[in-house]
């Protein structure tokens, strides 16, 4: 059993509110929402972050992305979206399973 809380989320060990679902991603709603909409996509492998990318893992950060607007769109930020990954210490990085905040909605939350 792995004790990566994504991992443990993506194997359904975890409960979580799913956005949507393949045999390489997983989407589900963030617990502690930063904006309207919050999702989080993450891989169903096991990668640290974007730091532990490798070249065969392409394919798989491109569908991330062109999923990303879609979702954000059926979620209600029909105005826009940010995309935010981090990576390390420096980076803000809590959970160390690579992962993309989709934050979008009205928005009285923060911009960068």
């Amino acid at each position: 059993m792995s004790t990566c809380l994504f991992c443990r989320i993506a194997q359904g060990e975890i409960p979580s509110k799913k956005a949507y679902e393949d045999e390489e991603v997983l989407v589900f709603h963030d617990i502690n929402p930063a904006a309207p909409v919050h999702l989080l996509m993450i891989p169903k492998e096991h990668v640290d972050n974007l730091l532990a990318v490798e070249p065969r893992h392409t394919a798989l950060l491109g569908k991330m992305l062109a999923l990303a607007p879609r979702l954000a769109r059926e979620q209600g930020a029909t105005d826009g979206f940010r995309i935010v990954i981090n990576n390390g210490p420096d980076g803000g990085q809590e959970v160390y399973h690579l992962h993309m905040h989709v934050l979008g909605g009205p928005r009285p939350w923060k911009r960068l």
